[in-house]
């Protein structure tokens, strides 16, 4: 992936999850972000369920806002963790799986994906695919 969130790079995460969901039977809601959290690229693939649209951009907003995959802030956000009620900053975020952090050729954080739609299981497996890292 380029140093930067360019307009080729967001169509490419965009279509490997689309890809993906395709071949699993799932119709999903892509969203790619930039490092601030802003929308650069959606998708929402036919059939896919209208409420999941709030949750990919959460997701990918999550992921890219504390640079760290939206699963993995999960576990901390719950009630008792250290990061409880979390989701209630940044005008909403969600912490569990599908938000995944884009990175550069250098490791960078650049951007993230979120997904939603399917199980959160395959959400967070799409968006790991999309993301480059499967």
């Amino acid at each position: 992936m380029s140093s930067t969130l360019n307009e080729s790079t967001v169509q490419a995460v965009i279509e490997r999850a689309r890809a993906l969901a395709h071949k699993q039977h799932f119709a999903i809601n892509i969203a790619v972000v930039d490092q601030a959290g802003l929308l650069r690229g959606f998708l929402g693939m036919d059939d896919a369920v209208p409420g999941a649209i709030d949750v990919a951009i959460k997701k990918a907003r999550t992921a890219a806002l504390f640079r760290t995959d939206s699963l993995e802030l999960g576990a901390a956000a719950q009630p008792g963790g250290a990061i409880y009620t979390l989701e209630a900053t940044n005008g909403g975020l969600i912490s569990f799986g599908g938000g995944v952090v884009l990175h550069d050729t250098q490791g960078r954080a650049v951007g993230a994906v979120g997904v939603a739609g399917a199980t959160v299981d395959a959400d967070q497996s799409i968006a790991v695919h999309a993301a480059g890292r499967a």
